[in-house]
């Protein structure tokens, strides 16, 4: 029953009724009504000037033989990809590199990233804050910091690892860490993992957190261990968390330079050479055309792997 507090109030008879400003709010949504556009237009036009005009010259300069030895442009086609995928050069290797490394820092990554987030949620109840900001700490290093200390820790004969394994006995396990072809690439991966696994422990940190507890709650009610939570509710609804920072992992290793720049700068030889070394390289010795058919590729392989991985990860919820 409604209560005379409940009741609407009645318009006199000869007034004018006050509009309610929600209703027209609504009203206005429904008729498509809009912020101005000139609200972005400066940030529409920055974007173009400095982003979309340059991405595009370089996608031109791609297929030309444009050069420092010569002030002639001619168009070359595709000669500059058949270069490429030709194998006279080692341009696949360097392709190569850049796959590897990607795809070990992602799996690195995510996977220390969600244990120290589960860890630092539910294992460590103490100085809780203090151990999230000590994993952090290095994502906030500078690169060229992070690369200049970790050459004099991995330094073959003087570095602070080598010392710690002989000084323990271990010396047999002692390595060559940037100089060996083998494992120089690897050492790479473990130094830029170190670097950014705090950055995705935050992320899926605050994934975590978003989680309602009443779930995990129901789920103990109902005799579900500890993994069978983590595995049909943690996972679950982590997943398009887990969606973002392997879309930013992703974006971040097929495009890496400094760390590889500072470490090795491509050597031993070529073993650690990446696309964008390459690139940079390329453009050092005045070959342009080919430098920028190195960069259109890398960018079409990231719209590939970015939109395949994308699709991956959110079909279930797609088909839902």
């Amino acid at each position: 029953m409604e209560t005379k507090a409940d009741a609407k109030p009645e318009a006199q008879p000869g007034t004018k009724s006050r509009p309610d400003p929600v209703a027209r709010i609504k009203s206005k949504n429904k008729r498509g009504h809009t912020y101005p556009f000139y609200f972005v237009a400066g940030a529409l036009i920055l974007y173009t000037v400095f982003s979309v005009i340059p991405g595009l010259t370089g996608l031109l300069y791609s297929f030309t033989d444009w050069n420092s030895y010569t002030t002639d442009v001619h168009w070359v086609g595709l000669d500059n990809f058949a270069t490429i995928f030709s194998g006279d050069e080692n341009y696949l290797s360097f392709v190569k590199n850049t796959l590897v490394f990607t795809a070990l820092t992602i799996i690195l990554k995510t996977v220390l990233g969600l244990a120290f987030a589960i860890l630092l949620t539910e294992g460590v109840k103490k100085l809780t804050n203090l151990h999230r900001v000590i994993v952090y700490l290095p994502a906030v290093l500078p690169m060229l910091v992070v690369g200049l200390v970790f050459k004099s820790i991995l330094n073959p004969q003087t570095g602070l690892v080598n010392e710690f394994l002989r000084g323990i006995g271990l010396g047999g396990l002692a390595q060559k860490w940037l100089v060996d072809a083998n494992i120089a690439l690897y050492s790479i991966i473990g130094v830029d993992t170190w670097k950014g696994v705090g950055y995705i422990m935050v992320i899926l940190l605050a994934g975590i957190q978003a989680i309602p507890k009443d779930y995990y709650e129901a789920g103990a009610i109902d005799g579900a261990n500890p993994w069978q939570r983590f595995w049909h509710i943690t996972m679950p609804l982590l997943t398009p968390v887990i969606t973002v920072t392997t879309v930013l992992n992703l974006l971040y290793g097929l495009k890496v330079f400094d760390i590889v720049y500072v470490l090795t700068n491509g050597g031993p030889g070529y073993a650690t050479d990446v696309v964008f070394t390459s690139v940079f390289k390329e453009f050092g010795q005045g070959r342009y055309g080919v430098a920028t058919a190195l960069s259109t590729l890398l960018f079409l392989i990231m719209v590939v792997s970015g939109y395949f991985v994308i699709r991956l990860m959110t079909r279930k919820d797609q088909a839902e």
